[in-house]
């Protein structure tokens, strides 16, 4: 019976968008990101701020590990499918070293392109035949908002505040790594980034456009979302300037 949650090939079904389990599912991320804020003023605390960073960056290096494990247990990892590419791949990565480390540098990256990337993961996941309770659906959802209450985490605990010219930086930096992923796809005949094709699942990427196209229109979308995750801390000022 346990075998059934962890094959590769499931057979529990394929992964349905907004079924009541992805919308449960996205409740207790948003359940959880609102409790951060609603008990910030103990994780302020540096004995228990210290504590959650390192639980959390645990959490979800044993995620990611368990992940690739898993993987080669199934024979299921390869060079085409299974590096940790995807920028919401690189987020968990680079989310464990900002916890470990309370980077202030990470963090400016992570605050647009970790959280954007993970919250369209969440939303949008391409879990394909991998549904609730699979280990996959469920180290999907854990490392991916794990990654979004690190972000906050850093915002309300550490009290990190993202900028403009970070912003920019970021979207350069990922337009820069975009473009090395896109001959390592024509290199491999994979897809990360989903820079060769849209992915099977419905995604965002269905309404802006076909190949090569909604390239830009994802350009494009970024910028949008960027500002979008930036307009609280804008509001902010406007209010303390007042």
């Amino acid at each position: 019976m346990l075998q059934t949650f962890f094959q590769f090939h499931s057979k529990l079904g394929p992964f349905r968008l907004f079924s009541l389990e992805h919308l449960l599912t996205i409740g207790i991320i948003l359940i959880l990101c609102v409790l951060l804020f609603v008990f910030r003023t103990q994780f302020q605390d540096q004995g228990k701020e210290q504590r959650f960073r390192f639980s959390l960056a645990f959490l979800l290096l044993a995620s990611e590990s368990f992940y690739h494990l898993w993987l080669v247990y199934e024979n299921a990892w390869s060079l085409k499918n299974a590096l940790p590419l995807q920028l919401s791949d690189i987020a968990v990565i680079l989310a464990i070293l900002m916890l470990m480390t309370n980077s202030y540098r990470v963090f400016q990256f992570m605050y647009f392109a970790g959280l954007a990337s993970s919250i369209q993961a969440i939303v949008t996941p391409d879990l394909g035949q991998f549904s609730f309770p699979h280990f996959r659906y469920i180290e999907f959802f854990v490392s991916h908002g794990g990654v979004v209450l690190a972000c906050l985490f850093m915002v309300v605990a550490c009290k990190y505040r993202p900028t403009i010219p970070s912003m920019w930086v970021t979207i350069l930096i990922v337009n820069l790594y975009a473009a090395c992923v896109f001959f390592l796809n024509k290199s491999l005949g994979s897809n990360y980034l989903y820079i060769m094709r849209k992915p099977k699942n419905a995604s965002l990427l269905d309404y802006l456009g076909p190949w090569p196209w909604y390239l830009l229109s994802m350009e494009l979308v970024m910028i949008v979302s960027f500002y979008l995750l930036y307009s609280p801390f804008w509001l902010q000022l406007k209010i303390e300037r007042k």
